[in-house]
């Protein structure tokens, strides 16, 4: 084989003269008048090369048998292009190789799916053909994109003396959250592995061993119902560290994510990150990971309907609930009668009983579903710059947090459906989060972030007869509306760690089962310490521009949990179940 002396991306006028040899895939073939010219790709770019037949016939006319996606090796004379033919678009574009040898290393069918360049097509098809789609340009951009930021992580880390350290993927169930994938036991039957959500316990672990830093970067796997956007396996950047506080954490973070920046993308990310409590972002954006950069903040107008004939209003403000809503600049034009009813029919979905509408085209008359019963009020909206011309306001009454979530999401969709992406990076932190949550399908009372998490100690006296008001000392990172990292400071004291295991509901046997080793861990002298995870795949989508993770993840799933190129989740054979004891029941 001739070996490569030069990637495809690297050759410039400055080499004008060189011979060189390229190793890559015919990306395009075309002819022009009687000269050959192919342009061959490999990961760092492409590069013109000719084939002249009035120089080598021989060489020419096996040229002739190349096809789309060939792999070859070409020797061949560096020459500067003609003035009138440099390509700017191309990091080689000045220049382009005169061919003496060739060698066709590998031959090619006519591709499935095409790699040189976009098309339409469906996921499943992309992931039956991954090697091919990950030829493309794009994608291979976004995978050299996850390798800077996993290097940059690891090299940031460590050079704050964090250790490196891996944690078991076969560990033991314990199914609080999602659902564990289950790895059963050949040599121990009737027994079963679990693969981790998180390493969780095994980091704090570490920390009561006395390696006070740690990092890893972690596989984790959640056996969750499928959705868009999530896969049953993923990545994080996961790191813990003794003896800190969250401001620390909160520093440790902000550096970790400025250097994934400048290394990955060359961008400089201001510091420090914004912050914003939990209850603050709720009533502000009906969102505990809101997109600011679109302003649209909820309002509280519960003030101008205290003395409304609106009844079906009256009756909300007098049970103690709110009226609240958010204006939607410059679509008072744009939407029809159609659109409104559509969005009504959103709302209701997420759990309104209806949604009122104010919509103030310039220049002309309001039109509002409640013009009649309210006009005084909307005009005092108008009055005191509420709603302006040009603007929609969507209002929701009832009761305070659930009209803040439906609020939420309609404001989340109105961003995506009616709005362009917005440039730049909207980063901060979003503090104090509720520290219970009540499971309304189990009827239950459960851990908002997890069990482990240390929560504001003055809360659980003053609040111990009303769980649901105490606050915990976690945080989420939120960059562009997404969460990309989730922390907190851990309990590490065994009385504070045994009530909310009590608030929580579990029993003594429960906890000893669950988790025994850890508890047992924290008599021996466990550290004040605290972590987070940092969501890898969705920090790169986010920095590539991608609305989703499987465009940064070489080999992704389906949004059904399958892969389509390895046929997997697949059966196995009679003699392996029965190796594994393991019978199936027929449904």
């Amino acid at each position: 084989m001739l070996k490569r002396t030069h990637t495809c991306g690297e050759l410039n006028s400055s080499n004008s003269g060189q011979e060189v040899i390229l190793n890559g895939w015919v990306d395009r073939i075309r002819d022009l008048g009687g000269i050959k010219f192919i342009m061959l790709r490999d990961r760092y770019g492409k590069t013109q090369v000719f084939f002249d037949p009035n120089e080598n016939q021989d060489l020419y006319q096996k040229a002739l048998k190349l096809g789309n996606e060939y792999t070859v090796s070409i020797k061949g004379i560096v020459k500067e292009r003609p003035a009138d033919a440099i390509n700017t678009d191309m990091k080689t574009g000045d220049i382009e190789i005169h061919a003496t040898e060739l060698e066709i290393l590998s031959e090619s069918e006519t591709p499935p799916i095409y790699v040189n360049r976009d098309e339409e097509i469906s996921e499943n098809l992309r992931l039956k053909y991954r090697y091919l789609d990950l030829r493309k340009e794009k994608m291979q951009k976004n995978i050299i994109l996850r390798h800077r930021v996993m290097q940059a992580a690891r090299n940031y880390l460590s050079n704050k003396d964090f250790l490196e350290i891996e944690t078991p993927f076969l560990n033991k169930s314990t199914p609080e959250g999602a659902r564990d994938f289950v790895v059963p036991s050949r040599i121990k039957k009737g027994n079963f592995y679990a693969l981790p959500q998180s390493p969780q316990i095994f980091k704090q672990l570490l920390m009561v061993s006395g390696m006070d830093k740690y990092f890893q970067i972690a596989r984790c796997f959640r056996d969750e119902d499928f959705r868009a956007d999530r896969q049953p396996e993923f990545t994080q950047i996961d790191f813990e560290a003794s003896f800190v506080d969250k401001e620390d954490i909160f520093e440790i973070g902000e550096g970790l994510v400025k250097e994934c920046f400048d290394k990955g993308l060359n961008i400089e990310i201001e510091t420090p990150f914004k912050r914003m409590t939990y209850k603050e972002a709720m009533n502000k954006y009906g969102s505990d990971k809101p997109d600011t950069r679109y302003g649209m903040e909820l309002n509280d107008i519960t003030e101008y309907f205290k003395n409304t004939k609106a009844k079906f209003l009256k009756s909300v403000i007098d049970e103690n609930g709110v009226i609240k809503g958010f204006s939607i600049p410059e679509k008072a034009n744009e939407f029809s009668r159609k659109k409104f009813d559509e969005l009504t029919d959103l709302a209701k979905q997420f759990g309104a009983s209806g949604l009122i509408w104010i919509s103030k085209e310039e220049n002309k008359d309001v039109k509002s579903t409640i013009k009649k019963l309210a006009e005084e009020e909307i005009n005092n909206l108008l009055n005191d710059g509420i709603i302006n011309d040009g603007e929609v306001m969507l209002i929701v009454a009832g009761e305070l947090s659930k009209v803040n979530k439906i609020l939420g999401q309609l404001r989340a969709t109105i961003i995506r459906d009616e709005y362009v992406k917005k440039d730049g990076f909207d980063i901060m932190w979003i503090t104090d989060f509720p520290m219970f949550s009540w499971n309304e399908e189990e009827q239950r009372l459960e851990a908002e972030h997890h069990p482990f998490t240390m929560p504001n100690v003055e809360d659980l006296e003053m609040y111990k007869d009303e769980p649901l008001k105490i606050n915990s000392q976690s945080y989420d990172l939120v960059i562009n509306g997404y969460e990309m990292a989730s922390g907190s400071v851990r309990i590490h004291r065994k009385d504070i760690q045994n009530k909310v295991f009590e608030i929580i509901g579990l029993k003594e046997e429960e906890i000893t089962d669950k988790f025994g080793f850890l508890l047992e861990a924290f008599r021996y002298g466990p550290p004040p310490h605290a972590g987070a995870a940092l969501g890898m795949d969705r920090l790169v989508a986010v920095m590539a521009g991608e609305d989703s993770i499987k465009e940064v993840i070489a080999f992704p799933k389906t949004a059904t949990g399958s892969d389509p190129m390895a046929e997997a989740p697949s059966k196995l054979s009679e003699y392996q179940l029965k190796e594994l004891n393991i019978i199936l029941k027929n449904d």
